[in-house]
């Protein structure tokens, strides 16, 4: 059985290495970018839920008087 012959795999490994590099370069230096992104308001309008108009009281078991 012949032996695996390994001596161009590093060769082959670095190449390929280097041109996903190269492609991604590439591909992310055809984005286009704001030159000058400014921040979103992200206050929203108030709105009143049914239970902040009135005053709601809750009585836990313990404080309600013994019978």
């Amino acid at each position: 059985m012949p032996q695996l012959d390994t001596s161009t795999w590093f060769i082959t490994i670095m190449s390929m290495i280097m041109t996903l590099f190269i492609m991604f370069q590439l591909k992310i230096s055809k984005h286009l970018y704001p030159s000058n992104p400014e921040p979103k308001s992200t206050t929203t309008p108030k709105q009143l839920s049914p239970w902040e108009k009135k005053w709601t009281k809750i009585y836990s078991p313990l404080s309600l008087p013994q019978q």
